[in-house]
């Protein structure tokens, strides 16, 4: 069910970014857009393991370091049927984590100390699942694709907007100009929620299949709801571009503006508890 809604998904930004080509050049113009946008996806796709690791400052640890946790990892990667990933340790107290790799086979799981101080180890067990099931169903390129289409839109978007605003907009009888601007304005906001619906679709998926590696809902459900009560009290020094990728939003504070759920890249903690109880082991 979650693999066919993030298809939806990409198949509606996908139709927006044709929109856009037909009346940039047709479905060359898409095409160049979606390449241009990534080629500047690429390299954060790539290398996105060191980058992200820098970011969190994180040390990659081995078995000598941290025994239990990396052998809680290896259990766990074997129940997924992944090769071992990378093990790092990031110093913030705020408990998280995350999981980062262009593959399996160059995937990282870094933890917090603060998850490793605040949890026991059938909610810690349920977390590092939770990373290992973002790996298996390779969410890193999924999301890849999905900030490159919409960046190829933004794109499309600012090309129309400054050609209205120079005058020098495509002058033929094809369409209506100001439909145009107007798309031109929404599309970009309509592909950044459809972005983040792909996201928070992501951990939902991730959540599910996490506890069926672990064997267990309750692990991680208890887990979740520790981590955004402490989240909430303790801040995490990092880039805010890496916030995405931790299992909790580290600046989430529980936003009641109105919409703003559909900004967010991860699902309200509650409605992921819901649903976890709802996954068949």
């Amino acid at each position: 069910m979650q693999i066919a809604k993030v298809f939806g998904l990409m198949t509606a930004m996908t139709l927006m970014l044709v929109a856009f080509g037909q009346y940039m050049g047709g479905s060359a113009g898409a095409a160049f857009a979606f390449v241009i946008a990534m080629a500047m996806n690429f390299g954060t796709y790539w290398f996105s393991d060191r980058a992200v690791l820098r970011m969190y400052k994180a040390q990659i640890i081995g078995p000598e370091d941290a025994p239990d946790l990396h052998g809680m990892v290896d259990r766990l990667r074997q129940n997924a049927g992944l090769p071992m990933p990378t093990v790092a340790i990031a110093p913030q107290q705020q408990p998280n984590a995350f999981a980062t790799g262009r593959n399996a086979e160059h995937a990282v799981v870094c933890v917090t100390l603060g998850l490793m101080n605040t949890l026991d180890t059938r909610e810690l067990e349920g977390v590092i699942a939770h990373e290992l099931a973002h790996i298996k169903h390779r969410h890193m390129l999924v999301g890849t694709l999905a900030a490159a289409m919409a960046g190829a839109i933004g794109l499309f978007a600012s090309i129309v907007r400054w050609g209205f605003i120079l005058g020098t907009g495509r002058d033929d009888d094809r369409g209506n100009p100001i439909a145009l601007l107007a798309m031109a304005l929404v599309a970009p906001i309509a592909a950044m929620i459809v972005q983040m619906a792909i996201s928070r679709q992501n951990e939902f998926q991730a959540d599910a299949t996490a506890a069926r590696i672990a064997g267990d809902k309750q692990g991680l459900a208890s887990a979740l709801r520790r981590i955004e009560a402490v989240a909430q009290r303790v801040p995490m020094a990092v880039n805010p571009a890496g916030a995405h990728m931790a299992i909790i939003n580290p600046f989430s504070g529980g936003s009641r503006v109105p919409f703003a759920k559909l900004f967010s890249t991860h699902p309200p903690t509650e409605e992921r508890i819901a649903r976890l109880a709802e996954v068949e082991l």
